[in-house]
């Protein structure tokens, strides 16, 4: 043994990480994202929440239906990132970080981090007990980066890390399981202004997304805050609105969402050689619930998924729920995620959409740089 076979060891795994090198290069020159690595919440985990200990678990039927089994999505089928990743040609789909097979060279094509009830604040999501929050799901990439460097060298990494795609969908839970958490946030909302509020989270946020470049990354879609004011849990929990959408819970997320496109372009301006992209799903998503009849949905103000409330978004989809029998002609599978229809045309309009929808950008555009 002794020298020889440690110089024939080391001459085994440059060579090996020469070759990997070269083919990532290859599929660098290639239209398109070579991996991608996904943070967030539930409308984007994969099946992270499956391993902890979480309320906000969704591995159970009828979840999965139209994905052929529950795997920890919380849809009845993809995520906006499964279709986004298929779009790309990705083999498979992204895995979730805690996935035991999550690990080698799998590493390679990209790892999903995002886990249901998770905030850009550390505390956000209190209520369902366990979740991964922002800080450690970006932690557990700076794991994963040293692996892929052990495997195919500092050069290679950099350059994977730097072509792939950085998707972080995440914002929504800090208000709708933080500041508006019935009865238990009362004393916070009189305390904490929403202006003071939202500009805790920007502030946080900014480190986080400027921890995202300094760990490589390089083309990075931020998702912003939806139109919470319009899915069924915060219309069941606020009865007063009636047929309409909450009012005050829309306006926290214009307001969260405008300082938001200004913390993009600035860091889009004061980090050199960084493509952050503004994903506009507010807009996408009012213009489905305004249109959704034209666009071949039957309803949009409540769960395909429920058990009670008058919109169905009083309890979380799961075994004892009634689900409609065509997903399809609904927005919203349960009382705070979207249908695969749903997904599908967000996905459509974040590929290819104007700067109404996605800026300064599309995702097809983005790939090509």
């Amino acid at each position: 043994m002794g020298f020889h076979s440690y110089k024939e060891n080391t001459v085994f795994i440059v060579a090996f990480q020469i070759l990997t090198a070269s083919a990532l290069f290859k599929i660098c020159l290639a239209k398109g994202f070579n991996a991608a690595f996904v943070f967030g919440d539930s409308l984007a985990d994969a099946g992270n929440n499956n391993y902890i200990d979480t309320l906000a678990k969704y591995n159970v039927v009828p979840n999965g239906i139209d994905f052929g089994k529950p795997t920890g999505r919380f849809t009845n089928g993809k995520t906006i990132i499964d279709l986004v990743g298929q779009e790309f040609g990705f083999k498979g789909f992204i895995p979730p970080y805690l996935d035991p097979a999550t690990k080698g060279q799998q590493l390679l094509n990209g790892v999903n981090y995002a886990s249901g009830g998770s905030g850009i604040l550390n505390g956000t999501g209190e209520i369902f007990v366990g979740r991964i929050n922002l800080d450690t799901q970006i932690s557990n990439f700076e794991k994963n980066k040293q692996s892929i460097i052990s495997i195919i060298g500092q050069p290679a990494a950099s350059q994977l890390i730097g072509e792939a795609l950085f998707s972080i969908t995440i914002g929504s839970n800090d208000f709708l399981n933080n500041y508006l958490v019935p009865l238990v946030s009362i004393a916070k909302q009189v305390l904490v202004s929403p202006e003071i509020f939202v500009t805790s989270l920007i502030t946080r946020y900014r480190l986080q997304l400027t921890r995202h470049y300094n760990l490589g990354a390089r083309k990075i879609i931020v998702t912003n805050v939806g139109p919470i004011g319009c899915i069924p849990y915060q219309r069941d929990v606020n009865p007063t609105a009636g047929d309409d959408c909450v009012d005050s819970s829309n306006k926290l997320a214009q307001l969260f969402n405008a300082q938001l496109k200004t913390l993009i372009a600035e860091l889009s301006t004061n980090l050199r050689g960084s493509k952050f992209v503004y994903a506009d799903v507010y807009h996408i998503v009012e213009d489905i619930l305004n249109n959704y009849k034209k666009l071949g949905f039957e309803n949009a103000n409540s769960a395909c998924c429920f058990i009670a409330g008058r919109f169905g978004g009083v309890v979380p989809c799961g075994p004892l729920s009634t689900y409609c029998p065509n997903r399809s002609k609904y927005v919203f599978w349960d009382g705070y995620h979207p249908s695969e229809a749903t997904n599908i045309l967000i996905a459509k309009r974040l590929l290819d959409g104007d700067t109404n929808d996605i800026s300064p950008i599309n995702l097809r555009q983005l790939a090509e740089i």
